[in-house]
């Protein structure tokens, strides 16, 4: 195993239980005490872990680990709804995608449409998105255009938070807006953990023809700190997961619920 895929997988061991012991790591990773040690070391001095006797914990950091670092359980879902968001994107569309492991699958079903690769003298695909990551995921493909918002970039989720985020925001029409959340619930509505995430997930949602939230399962009947004020919740994807309650719930509410089909997942 490569030095970037053992900090990686200790990473997510440290995510299972905010905490991992050199022994740990030892055993499942099949390596030596003092190799466990220096990997330690090291992401301790890039500040995504914190030192203690015999391992490393999370709970003194002063951040969340990034959502790159977070173990995701939810991945086949996830890869379900990003199939089905994708399904309504025409060719030639504008749509803006905000941060979270969801739009980002959003964003990898893109890069690899075949429509959207075909040469074209313009955009085959317009992005407007406030998530780094998903603007260096699909930069490299040049028949989409990129717009980031700009603004201060959050740590937790490479979101740009902020008055330059909404500027830049009240200058552009979206086709389809597709926003991720941390907790859905049928009377709140949305919610994510951060209230400036929060605040440009609702603008992003309010420029778009058709806003979509898209949410796996486990995030149903969740509510997180921050609601996203100013928006009409109307629009949901989500997994196969979801009951048939939880969708009468919603849609008594005036909320259109699209069920994803399960997918296969390399």
């Amino acid at each position: 195993m490569k030095r970037a895929e053992r900090l990686s997988a200790i990473l997510d061991l440290l995510a299972e239980s905010n905490q991992v012991e050199v022994e740990d790591i030892v055993e499942k990773l099949a390596v030596s005490p003092a190799t466990a040690r220096r990997d330690l070391d090291s992401l301790a001095s890039q500040r995504l872990l914190t030192r203690t006797r015999g391992g490393a914990t999370i709970e003194t950091v002063a951040y969340d680990l990034p959502v790159r670092y977070n173990k995701d359980n939810q991945t086949e879902h996830k890869r379900a709804i990003a199939q089905a968001a994708s399904e309504l994107i025409p060719r030639g569309a504008v749509i803006g995608l905000c941060g979270g492991t969801t739009s980002t699958a959003i964003a990898s079903v893109l890069s690899t449409r075949r429509d959207l690769m075909e040469p074209s003298n313009k955009p085959t695909l317009t992005v407007v998105t406030n998530a780094i990551n998903i603007a260096a995921q699909l930069a490299v493909r040049p028949n989409i255009k990129i717009m980031v918002t700009g603004g201060i970039v959050n740590p937790r989720s490479y979101e740009l938070v902020g008055p330059y985020t909404d500027i830049i925001l009240q200058n552009v029409a979206l086709d389809f807006a597709f926003v991720g959340v941390n907790g859905l619930d049928p009377e709140v509505g949305p919610t994510v953990s951060d209230e400036g995430e929060a605040a440009v997930n609702a603008l992003v949602a309010r420029r778009a023809f058709a806003a979509y939230v898209v949410a796996d399962s486990s995030k149903i009947g969740v509510r997180s700190f921050a609601t996203m004020n100013g928006y009409v919740f109307s629009n949901l994807i989500t997994d196969s997961g979801i009951t048939q309650e939880q969708i009468s719930a919603f849609e008594e509410r005036g909320t259109n619920v699209i069920v994803a089909p399960p997918v296969e997942v390399d």
